[in-house]
């Protein structure tokens, strides 16, 4: 983290003597005897970071969360503040986003979104969602043919659909939608993938051993399914272990990092297992916060402050609000270099720039983000 140098001071007790320095004495050319001097060296420089150098794109941002604008359980606590968030986020060097669309009312809003603010969507529909399926009109069938007309529609130029999902498996959380119902409609929407050549949005928690088996009997056992027509994808929010990322990433899939990857020494163990060609970042906002009691926290005091004020800027409560300050416990893109310093923390001896210019490689190549180079 930081370059030392020394500087040395010579000294001499004459004009005439031409002096050679070796170690921390003077020894004179001729004959001439003079007292030894002692070299000073000067303090190590910290090495200096710039933000302009460091870009992000963060894959995962919930921004048809009503918090966006002011809005918490559907109560107004402040003015609708999406405008300055996104601001603070390109000064954090966040050239862009993916909006993740969740169910299929959400996931044409995020496309409407990301037209409006030309950045990018995602189409799906999450696995604590995933009874929307069963419980549509039309029935099952129909919801996927909407979310596949969606899709259709929305291929090319600005705001377009990068990837299918937010789809998986999460057995946390089985109270909104029972296991049998999550698999089902996993399955039906890797077909989208297949048939539009996208790549996956995917979850998974507390479900990995039918997540991979699902994946692998739909042709996703190597090379991202590229055999089948797809194009890979990318677990986001991973929180599993270093042997689940491994497998995951042996198949051709990448690992999405936030604060919710970092919270424990466990986690951390995780994320230095992922090989720089896998590795994205995100934040999951307003979600996935990287707090003061999380191991995390450990790496991020070494972060300089040039970098600490635009990645988590002060933030003020909602009763307290005030415009162009982002609002405490809602988590923000400007966060994305928060997690990419962790990383770069977490492997000793790679430079920063390297470590989130891989990831920025990473996301380019995977959703086809070619315009952002």
């Amino acid at each position: 983290m930081y370059m030392r140098s020394r500087h040395f001071s010579l000294l001499s007790s004459t004009r005439r003597a031409q002096s050679v320095v070796r170690e921390k004495t003077i020894i004179p050319a001729h004959s001439i005897c003079t007292m030894p001097v002692t070299v000073v060296a000067a303090k190590p420089q910290a090495q200096a970071y710039d933000p302009s150098k460091y870009r992000f794109i963060d894959i995962a941002v919930n921004l048809t969360d009503p918090v966006f604008r002011g809005l918490y359980h559907g109560k107004r606590k402040h003015d609708d503040d999406l405008e300055a968030m996104l601001e603070r986020s390109r000064a954090a060097g966040v050239k862009s986003m993916i909006i993740t669309g969740g169910s299929l009312h959400e996931s044409k809003e995020a496309l409407e979104l990301a037209q409006q603010l030309g950045l990018y969507a995602t189409v799906g529909c999450h696995p604590t969602r995933s009874s929307q399926f069963d419980q549509f009109p039309s029935g099952p069938d129909r919801y996927l043919e909407e979310l596949d007309k969606v899709i259709a529609a929305n291929l090319t130029g600005k705001g377009r659909v990068v990837a299918v999902g937010e789809c998986g498996l999460d057995y946390d959380r089985t109270h909104f939608a029972p296991a049998e119902v999550q698999r089902r409609h996993f399955r039906t929407q890797l077909g989208l993938a297949k048939k539009y050549h996208l790549p996956l949005f995917l979850h998974s928690r507390a479900a990995h051993k039918d997540f991979v088996q699902i994946l692998r009997e739909e042709g996703f056992d190597k090379d991202g399914g590229r055999a089948v027509g797809a194009k890979g994808g990318v677990v986001h929010s991973f929180t599993g272990t270093p042997e689940e990322a491994i497998e995951l990433m042996d198949m051709g899939f990448h690992i999405g990092v936030n604060g919710c990857s970092l919270k424990t020494p466990e986690n951390l163990a995780t994320v230095k297992a992922v090989r720089p060609e896998w590795i994205m970042f995100e934040t999951d906002a307003p979600w996935c916060s990287m707090t003061s009691t999380q191991a995390s926290k450990a790496h991020l005091t070494s972060l300089p402050p040039s970098l600490n004020s635009l990645y988590f800027p002060a933030a003020t409560k909602p009763e307290s609000f005030v415009y162009g300050r982002p609002v405490k416990g809602r988590n923000e893109p400007t966060a994305t270099g928060g997690v990419a310093w962790v990383v770069h923390r977490l492997n000793e001896g790679v430079p920063f720039e390297k470590v989130t210019e891989k990831a920025w490689k990473n996301t380019v190549e995977l959703f086809g983000l070619t315009e952002l180079q």
